[in-house]
C-alpha cells in the first residue's frame, strides 16, 4: 500500500449550471473510493492536468488556462487566468521541467505553447500553429482537431495528434528561441482519429490511441538531430478480441503508476480494458474488458497503489474498482458518486 495522503482533482463542463468546474475529492487508498469535500468555479473545466512538481494543478476554461496552486491540505488557491487566444482547449500537458504547459485545439486545429512561471502560475504564448488539410468525412474528421499535444522525453521535439487529418506531426521545439519548426509526421489511416498518446517514462515507446479505428498503435522512439526514429511494432484492439461496434469510440488511455500494465476506456462499449506491459519490449497483452456501471467513460484514474481504479463517465457518475490482474477482473468496490458532466481526473500526492 502506497503511504501518504493523496487528492483527486475532477473536471467537469459547466454548461448546465449543475457542475461548478472542479470537484476536489479525499482519496480513501484502502478503500480504493473519492470522498468529496468542495468545489472550485472553472467555466467547464473540461481537462485538468497537474505540474510535474505536484504543486500545481492546470485546467481549461473557456478563457483558456487556469492555475491553481494546491495546499497542503489539499485545496486550491487560484494563481491566474491566461488567454489562448483562440477557441477553448480540449487537452494540456506539461514538460518533465515543469517550463512550458502545452494546450491542444480541437475547434480551431490550434496548439498552444506558454511558458510557466517559477510560482507556477502561466505565464505568456511562446509560440502556436494551426493545422491545415482535409480529412474525409464531414465535421469529425473532415478539418483539423487537435487532441493531444506533448514535449517528447528527450525534450528535442513536440508532438501533435490531429483526429481530424489522421495525423500525428511531430515539430522540433528550441528552447533557444521558443518556436516550432515541423519536421515530421506519423500519416495514420484514413478516419483512424488518433486522440491521444503517452510515452513510456524511459523514452523507449509511444502509445497511440485511435478514437474511430479502435485500436493502440505501440511504437519504438529514437532521438535524433533532425527527426525522431519512431517505428510500429504492434497493433492492439481497444476492446480485447471481441472487437468493437459502429457505436464503440475509444476515450482514454492511462498507465499504471508501475508501467506494468495499461488501461484503456471505450464509450458507446462503456467499458475499460486491461493490458499487461513489457517494460523490455513495450509489448501488451490483452488481460480483459468489463464494463464500467456508466454510461461514456471519458477519463481513467488509476489509484496510487495500482491496485484500484476509478472510471470517469461523462454520463454523470463516478464508479469504483478493484483490479484483480490475475483473474481478469474489474470488481466494483463501492458505491458510484454522482458528478455532472465529469470529463478528467487527476491524483496528487499532497503529503
Amino acid at each position: 500500500m502506497m503511504k501518504g495522503k493523496y487528492m483527486a482533482y475532477v473536471g467537469s463542463y459547466s454548461y448546465t449550471g449543475k457542475a461548478k468546474g472542479i470537484t476536489v475529492f479525499d482519496v480513501d487508498l484502502e478503500k480504493g473510493l473519492f470522498i468529496p469535500r468542495c468545489e472550485e468555479e472553472v467555466n467547464n473545466a473540461s481537462y485538468l492536468v497537474a505540474s510535474s512538481s505536484g504543486k500545481t494543478l492546470y485546467s481549461i476554461a473557456d478563457e483558456g488556462v487556469v492555475s491553481f496552486r494546491i495546499l497542503e491540505n489539499g485545496s486550491l488557491a487560484r494563481l491566474n487566468t491566461a488567454s489562448i487566444r483562440g477557441m477553448r482547449g480540449c487537452h494540456l500537458s506539461t514538460d518533465a521541467q515543469d517550463k512550458y504547459i502545452f494546450v491542444s485545439g480541437f475547434h480551431d486545429g490550434k496548439s498552444t505553447v506558454l511558458r510557466l512561471n517559477k510560482d507556477g502560475s502561466v505565464g505568456e504564448i511562446v509560440d502556436g500553429v494551426f493545422h491545415k488539410g482535409l480529412g474525409t468525412v464531414a465535421e469529425r474528421t473532415f478539418r483539423p482537431h487537435i487532441t493531444c499535444t506533448r514535449r517528447t522525453p528527450d525534450n528535442k521535439f513536440v508532438m501533435m495528434a490531429d483526429s481530424g487529418i489522421d495525423q500525428v506531426k511531430i515539430y522540433r521545439f528550441s528552447e533557444q528561441n521558443e518556436t516550432l519548426s515541423l519536421v515530421d509526421a506519423i500519416r495514420c489511416d484514413l478516419e483512424s482519429a488518433p486522440k491521444c498518446f503517452r510515452f513510456s517514462s524511459d523514452g523507449k515507446f509511444i502509445y497511440l490511441l485511435y478514437e474511430q479505428k479502435n485500436v493502440i498503435d505501440v511504437f519504438t522512439y529514437e532521438t535524433g538531430d533532425r527527426v525522431p526514429k519512431i517505428e510500429r511494432i504492434q497493433t492492439i484492439p481497444t476492446v480485447g478480441p471481441k472487437g468493437s461496434s459502429q457505436l464503440t469510440a475509444a476515450c482514454a488511455m492511462r498507465f499504471s503508476n508501475d508501467e506494468n500494465h495499461l488501461f484503456c476506456s471505450n464509450a458507446g462499449d462503456n467499458s475499460i480494458s486491461v493490458y499487461k506491459r513489457d517494460k523490455e519490449t513495450g509489448l501488451l497483452d490483452f488481460i480483459c474488458c468489463l464494463p464500467i456501471s456508466g454510461d461514456y467513460p471519458k477519463d481513467i484514474a488509476v489509484f496510487p497503489d495500482d491496485e484500484h481504479i476509478a472510471s470517469i463517465n461523462h454520463g454523470g457518475n463516478i464508479s469504483f474498482f478493484r483490479v484483480d490482474y490475475e483473474k481478469g477482473l474489474l470488481v466494483m468496490c463501492g458505491r458510484s458518486i454522482q458528478v455532472d458532466e465529469p470529463n478528467s481526473c487527476v491524483f496528487v500526492r499532497v503529503k
